[in-house]
């Protein structure tokens, strides 16, 4: 409580944080504006019933609610992001930009990812559209309103970038997750008014139960993303000149979830890559889209199936992903250039199976966790037998994870402003 008091305390932290809120404010006004002939009774019928909707809803900021100018939200860039890590596998000079040239490296790696944003919106808007269209969600347009409406939402993603950026300017958070975190908050009232419009006497002990099973999984959440395996690490003395370097022991820390959020969106972008695909294919043949299409839906209406499914993907791209961002290869090489090693194990190629062993073992315990909570909704629905109760632990993740990196940037500026008032 006193740190918080702190913050309003010392003025350029005031200015930092009210700024911050601005930019979220403004968020939500944009997320708010819905682009022409929206039908909002419809509309919100077909996200109801669609979870995936609600998923990509979520990660949109809550623009995808009233399908408004931010209704893809900071979604392109996430997705921006992710094909140029991708492909940071297939070329050695991305990597090498990525990973080898430091900060400049990144900010033009980063500069990549904002110029991809803007086709990559383009065409989310135009498949998303296309597919709420041919669910009724929503009136066929002309083709001059759906190219403005196509314009409007890809201008309103890169708003939503550039507020996330410059909440990220002021170190007291990241934009893109404060965005997101947003999105979720502004939900909760809706999400209040129905479980005290459904709550009877009788479902007390129902109500009972969903407050601690949330509780259970708060602390479990938590753990998730502070859990990490500590790899101790020692250096060998070294004498240059009159001078002797080393003889320290430090660790290396291996998170359980190394992953974040990434496997989870990897997971949705199959699950809807068919639908995007039936549309594609009506355009060349109507009767064979139709058919797709329901065939498709038919599929992912199976609560068994799509919960199935969904958590073999998750869990599938927590590896995938952990192999990409964490080479146990190279991080032996640079551990034995650097004078360290395990303890117990040999420099080089021992070191990095050492590493593997390891790594495969976090990602699993970290892999089979997140896939539990991504299928936790459909759990408890099928549990409680009530749409109200519903307990989104991917939101549970975002809104865990965003507040603890908060806090740490929080508490960060408030050291150094500490140690600045001791000169």
């Amino acid at each position: 409580m006193n740190k918080f008091l702190e913050l309003f305390r010392v003025k350029d932290l005031r200015n930092k944080v009210l700024i911050v809120l601005g930019l979220l404010v403004a968020f939500r006004v944009l997320a708010s504006i819905p682009i022409p002939g929206v039908d909002p009774a419809r509309l919100a019928q077909f996200l109801a019933s669609s979870q995936l909707f609600g998923f990509l809803n979520l990660f949109s900021g809550g623009g995808l609610t009233n399908l408004s100018l931010a209704m893809l939200g900071v979604g392109p860039y996430i997705t921006a992001t992710i094909i140029m890590q991708l492909l940071t596998i297939i070329f050695p000079k991305m990597k090498q930009l990525y990973y080898e040239e430091g900060a400049r490296g990144q900010a033009k790696f980063n500069q990549y990812s904002r110029i991809l944003t803007i086709p990559l919106a383009v065409l989310q808007g135009f498949g998303f559209l296309n597919l709420l269209i041919s669910q009724g969600a929503i009136a066929r347009p002309s083709a001059l309103g759906m190219l403005t409406n196509i314009l409007a939402i890809t201008a309103g993603s890169m708003l939503a970038l550039w507020f996330g950026e410059l909440i990220s300017e002021q170190k007291v958070g990241n934009g893109i997750s404060l965005i997101i975190l947003a999105g979720i908050v502004s939900q909760l009232p809706t999400d209040f008014r129905l479980l005290i419009a459904s709550y009877t006497p009788a479902m007390l002990p129902t109500y009972v139960g969903f407050a601690i099973i949330a509780i259970g999984i708060i602390a479990a959440v938590v753990y998730l993303n502070e859990g990490e395996r500590k790899i101790p690490i020692a250096y060998a003395r070294r004498i240059r000149g009159n001078k002797m370097y080393g003889g320290s022991s430090s660790y290396l820390p291996l998170k359980v979830n190394q992953a974040g959020m990434i496997p989870l969106i990897f997971a949705v972008s199959v699950l809807l890559f068919p639908q995007f695909f039936a549309q594609v294919v009506s355009v060349f043949s109507a009767d064979l889209g139709l058919k797709l299409h329901t065939a498709i839906s038919t599929f992912l209406a199976n609560q068994l199936w799509y919960g199935l499914l969904y958590f073999i993907l998750v869990v599938a791209f927590t590896f995938f992903y952990s192999a990409i961002t964490f080479n146990p290869e190279e991080v032996a090489k640079n551990l034995q250039r650097g004078g360290g090693f395990v303890t117990g194990i040999r420099p080089g190629e021992a070191t990095a199976s050492f590493f593997k062993r390891i790594l495969s073992r976090v990602n699993l315990s970290g892999a089979v966790f997140l896939g539990l909570i991504a299928v936790l909704p459909i759990f408890v629905q099928t549990v409680t037998k009530v749409s109200a109760l519903q307990i989104s632990g991917t939101s549970l993740l975002i809104v865990v994870a965003v507040v603890l990196e908060t806090m740490r940037q929080v508490n960060s500026q408030l050291t150094i402003r500490g140690y600045e008032g001791l000169e």
